[in-house]
């Protein structure tokens, strides 16, 4: 096991999440694309949120962002954490602080933060539990290489960076000092390509991140496809290995792919009724890398992450109650123990 005080360093956007339910027809009427994460300015997502009014009665706020909601998961279940993001001094900032501090995340504090306005992610879920997002980045945009602790990267077994910040000059030149700062310390670097638009639309940024290969590299069946250009996911995980190390490829309620120490494993899915898939991947990320962080076997860690990710897809919201998070490993655990015997 390592020494390191850090079991996970994430990087990402701090973005507070408003969760709200819509329809498919709302959506089109609104020209929402379905699935994906479009960046829109705040003038785009006054308007939807205005047309969306007699919606958000019923609306949750949240701390989020991909890299965020992954360390609050690995958080959750156990694992000592540090997250990077970028708020401003408003009341949503000292909220995302105060939210990532009470779920127990270390972070750099909260003293002299920047003015600005606090980026906001508006997360519209359908009936068939898609979630659909428009994101105003706000000053998250300006994340830059200054806003990294070296230290904590290097006393961290993982980093871990969403491929969300592709999008940004800024927000790239830090995941690229971060990737940097992770290999002249022994740290081992995870990325997710994050989001099927991303991967369509920012593929030459996402290299620039991803270099020659990373060590842990995290995507669902539409960005593997895309990222490869192949068109069977069989010829796409084939071609996956050539930019990772160990990778997974998540299949929703089919479980999900592992590729490890030359391995491909298989993960059968799990059973659930799902309302809401906002967040999926991101438990799915946290859960596995706290299994693998833990020492567990990359099918063991796979198998408790794809029962995490089923957990938090059958209620509403990215992340659990506390006392869920405990109950999830407790249930996992106890499973193992009788695969023992």
């Amino acid at each position: 096991m390592s020494d390191k005080k850090y079991h996970v360093y994430g990087l990402g956007a701090a973005l507070v999440d408003t969760e709200i339910e819509v329809t498919d027809k709302d959506l089109s009427k609104l020209g929402v694309e379905k699935g994906w994460m479009t960046l829109v300015d705040e003038d785009r997502q006054r308007e939807l949120v205005d047309d969306l009014q007699d919606h958000l009665t019923a609306s949750r706020r949240a701390s989020g962002g991909s890299a965020a909601n992954t360390i609050i998961a690995v958080t959750g279940f156990g694992g000592r954490t540090f997250f990077t993001g970028k708020v401003a001094d408003d009341d949503n900032g000292h909220f995302y602080l105060n939210d990532m501090a009470e779920a127990g995340v270390d972070h750099a504090g909260k003293d002299g933060l920047p003015e600005g306005i606090t980026g906001r992610c508006l997360v519209m879920i359908t009936p068939d539990a898609e979630r659909s997002m428009n994101t105003f980045l706000g000053i998250s945009e300006t994340l830059a290489p200054e806003d990294l602790s070296p230290e904590a990267i290097a006393d961290s077994q993982y980093l871990y960076v969403e491929g969300y910040l592709a999008t940004s000059e800024t927000g790239r030149a830090a995941a690229v000092a971060a990737r940097n700062h992770a290999r002249k310390s022994g740290t081992r670097f995870a990325f997710s390509l994050s989001d099927p638009g991303i991967v369509a639309n920012f593929r030459d940024q996402l290299k620039e991140i991803v270099d020659r290969r990373v060590d842990l590299l995290f995507c669902n069946r539409e960005e593997a496809l895309a990222w490869t250009g192949r068109e069977t996911l069989r010829d796409a995980a084939e071609e996956m290995s050539d930019w990772a190390d160990s990778y997974v490829i998540t299949l929703g309620k089919e479980g999900a792919l592992i590729y490890d120490d030359g391995e491909l494993h298989t993960i059968a899915g799990e059973a659930v009724t799902a309302v809401d898939s906002n967040g999926a991947g991101d438990m799915f990320a946290g859960a596995y890398l706290y299994g693998i962080t833990q020492g567990w076997p990359a099918r063991e860690a796979g198998e408790f992450a794809c029962l995490a990710a089923a957990t938090v897809v059958s209620q509403f919201g990215p992340r659990l109650p506390l006392r869920q998070y405990w109950g999830v490993l407790d249930s996992f655990n106890l499973a193992r123990q009788g695969k023992a015997d």
